[in-house]
């Protein structure tokens, strides 16, 4: 049976396999932690708050899925692939791809839509993701 990730890997399609690289994991892992701390500092402005944290759930789940050797082709799959990458349930993912499309309208639209609680959802929700992803062992 095919995982996950081989039935999104190959030509046209979301995922690409690519060996995992220490140093590229350990360079995600620390951007995403200095922007969720950074996030987390309320004299910042909320818009601010929001793409350090945004940022910060992004790296991770990178790291993630660099972790388990494959690139994507598209910044959404790293949320979508949650439950695949490091176990977690659409209480996570959810809240990131939620945040994935108020990022894109605040980027495409200047619609940027957001509130204390969805800064503070993210900021759970990207928490949830650095304790998953400083579990992981580390690359050889």
């Amino acid at each position: 049976m095919l995982s996950p990730f081989n039935k999104l890997t190959g030509p046209g399609k979301v995922l690409k396999a690519e060996p995992p690289d220490r140093r590229e994991f350990e360079g995600l892992k620390r951007s995403g932690h200095a922007r969720l701390r950074d996030a987390q500092n309320t004299s910042l402005s909320i818009e601010s708050r929001f793409d350090l944290a945004y940022n910060a759930a992004h790296s991770l789940c990178l790291a993630a899925l660099r972790w388990h050797g494959y690139r994507p082709e598209h910044r959404y799959i790293v949320f979508q692939l949650l439950p695949h990458t490091l176990g977690l349930g659409p209480e996570v993912w959810r809240v990131l791809d939620k945040c994935h499309g108020i990022r894109n309208l605040g980027e495409y639209e200047g619609d940027l839509n957001i509130d204390d609680r969805i800064v503070t959802d993210l900021i759970v929700s990207a928490h949830a993701v650095a304790e998953k992803v400083d579990g992981l062992a580390a690359i050889e």
